[in-house]
């Protein structure tokens, strides 16, 4: 039994049931963060994330600059308008981060995520993922007599689409590499 007991009718909270029902609706936020390329500074910017609650949705993180040592971290992330703004903020203040964007009010951006997906099916079930593969523009990568492994990059809304159709078919394993994203024009 567990030490941790929750009073009956509780539920378990995270930060962001837990607002202001006057704070408004949750909002997914796409943040870029141009950041020193050392130890430790991936884990400071996640501790900031994991110490106050808040929830990464995607994460990815490359250097940009070898010259300058600079990467750039890529979140996504889900909260209240004063919950994203409050992130944003304590991103500033964290040493080796030298810029943080928010693309989601920006203005336009590109978002694209990799997907790697094995679905194992024989007869029909083979045939219809084949169809379906053609129309989201899926690679085959990989086949066996049992099953397929199929490459798809894309928006994440087409990732979790295909995801969906695949289901029924035989979906097995997934790996999504996390959102890239980067604004449009100038």
């Amino acid at each position: 039994m567990s030490a941790l007991r929750i009073k009956k009718g509780a539920s378990k909270h995270s930060a962001y049931d837990l607002r202001d029902p006057n704070a408004g609706a949750l909002e997914s936020h796409t943040l870029a963060c141009i950041v020193d390329n050392e130890a430790g500074v991936l884990a400071r910017v996640i501790g900031l994330f994991s110490g106050r609650g808040y929830n990464i949705d995607s994460l990815t993180v490359a250097e940009v600059d070898h010259e300058g040592h600079k990467s750039r971290i890529t979140i996504v992330t889900t909260g209240t308008p004063s919950v994203i703004e409050q992130i944003k903020a304590q991103l500033g203040r964290i040493v080796p981060v030298h810029e943080v964007h928010d693309l989601t009010v920006e203005g336009d951006s590109v978002e694209r995520e990799l997907a790697l997906m094995r679905v194992h099916g024989t007869g029909d079930k083979r045939v219809e993922a084949l169809r379906l593969a053609d129309i989201f523009r899926a690679q085959v990568i990989d086949s066996t007599l049992e099953s397929f492994v199929f490459e798809l990059t894309g928006a994440p809304s087409k990732i979790d689409a295909f995801a969906d159709l695949m289901r029924p078919l035989g979906l097995g394993r997934i790996a999504r590499t996390g959102v890239a994203a980067l604004s449009r024009g100038v």
